[in-house]
C-alpha cells in the first residue's frame, strides 16, 4: 500500500479547514494517509478545532506567520524526517502519538479551501505509480462556480508570457497557443497534458523528488513558491503532469481575502523573486527594466482598484 503525507497550511480558515479534513478523513482507501496541519498563527481557533475534532491529525502550531513556503516546510521536514526542523516549533506542538507509518512515498500540498472527492487522491497516486518519469502532478481544480481554476495547469511565466498578459493579449486571444500559453487556455480542460507547473493548492510530489530538489524556497512569502518548486523539479529532469481524471474543488483565496493589501504585495513580490532568480540573468537589460516597471505598475493598479472596492469584495487579482 503506497503511503501519502498530506500537508495543509491554514491561516484563519477554521470552517473551510474542517470541511477539507472531513473530505480526506481516513477510511476505506488504497492509500495509507498521514495528515499534517500547520496552523500559521491563526486567531480563529483553527488549532483548537483540529485538536478537538481530528485527533489523528499531526498538528504543528507556528507562533508566527512565516508565509506559505515556511509553514509547508515545517511539515515536510517532520513528515520526511529531514534535518533542519525547528525544535521549538516541533517539540511542543506535534501530537504525542508520532506517526506509525513508514516514511511516505508521496507528499501532497493541499489548501484548506479545497474539498477532495472520494477517489481523487488515489487517482493521482496511481498516476505517479504508473508513470515513473513523472515527478509531480495535479488534478483538475474546479472553482465554486464550476469553472476551471486556470492556475491548475500553467507554463512558466517567461518574459514573453508576462508581456502578453500585460498587454491583455492573453484575454483577447485565449485560444491562441502563443498568447494563451501561460494558463494553456487553448487546450480543453479534459486533456491530460505535460505542463510546466501545477498549483500548490493541490500538488502531489514524489517524496524522493523532494529529497532530490529540496524544500520550498522561503524567499516567497505567499504565491510563486509552487512555480519555483516546479521549475526546479523540471531542472532535475522530471516531468510534471496535469491529470484531469482527478477532480478537486477549490474555494479560492480564503486566506488572501483576509489581508488583501498584504496579499497583493506578496503576489507581485513573488513575480519579482521568480523573474530575478530564473530569468533576469538571461534577459536583456532593457527588457528586465520593462518587466520590473510593469510588475510595479500592475501592483499599484491592483492596490488602487482594491481601495475603490467595498471591503467584502477586495481580493488579490
Amino acid at each position: 500500500m503506497p503511503t501519502l503525507a498530506i500537508v495543509i497550511v491554514s491561516y484563519n480558515t477554521r470552517d473551510m479547514l474542517r470541511d477539507c479534513l472531513r473530505s480526506i478523513a481516513p477510511g476505506a482507501s488504497a492509500l495509507a494517509r498521514d495528515i499534517w496541519v500547520v496552523d500559521n498563527a491563526s486567531a480563529d481557533g483553527s488549532a483548537e478545532m483540529v485538536r478537538a475534532e481530528f485527533p489523528h491529525v499531526h498538528l504543528i502550531v507556528s507562533q508566527h506567520n512565516g508565509g506559505f513556503a515556511y509553514a509547508n516546510n515545517l511539515a515536510l521536514r517532520a513528515a520526511l524526517a529531514l534535518a533542519g526542523a525547528e525544535p521549538a516549533a516541533a517539540a511542543n506542538t506535534l501530537p504525542a502519538s508520532a506517526s506509525q507509518l513508514p516514511p511516505p512515498d508521496y507528499v501532497l500540498l493541499l489548501n484548506p479551501d479545497t474539498v477532495v472527492p472520494a477517489g481523487a487522491l488515489e487517482t493521482l497516486v496511481a498516476y505517479l505509480q504508473a508513470h515513473p518519469d513523472v515527478g509531480a502532478c495535479g488534478p483538475k481544480l474546479l472553482l465554486a462556480d464550476g469553472s476551471l481554476d486556470l492556475a491548475c495547469r500553467r507554463s512558466f511565466p517567461a518574459p514573453s508570457a508576462f508581456v502578453y498578459r500585460a498587454l491583455g493579449l492573453s484575454k483577447l486571444f485565449p485560444r491562441s497557443r502563443r498568447f494563451g500559453s501561460y494558463n494553456m487556455t487553448y487546450l480543453s480542460p479534459e486533456v491530460e497534458t505535460e505542463v510546466d507547473a501545477v498549483v500548490g493548492a493541490c500538488m502531489l510530489v514524489r517524496a524522493g523528488v523532494v529529497r532530490e530538489v529540496g524544500l520550498l524556497d522561503e524567499a516567497y512569502f505567499m504565491y510563486g513558491e509552487d512555480l519555483d518548486w516546479a521549475y526546479r523539479i523540471k531542472q532535475y529532469g522530471w516531468k510534471i503532469m496535469y491529470v484531469p481524471s482527478a477532480t478537486v474543488h477549490h474555494y479560492k483565496r480564503a486566506s488572501s481575502r483576509q489581508r488583501p493589501f498584504r496579499s497583493i504585495r506578496a503576489f507581485y513580490d513573488a513575480m519579482r523573486v521568480f523573474h530575478r532568480k530564473h530569468y533576469a540573468a538571461s534577459t536583456p537589460a532593457p527588457l528586465n527594466m520593462l518587466i520590473e516597471a510593469g510588475i510595479t505598475l500592475k501592483e499599484y493598479l491592483s492596490l488602487g482598484r482594491n481601495l475603490l472596492r467595498p471591503s467584502a469584495a477586495r481580493r488579490v487579482g
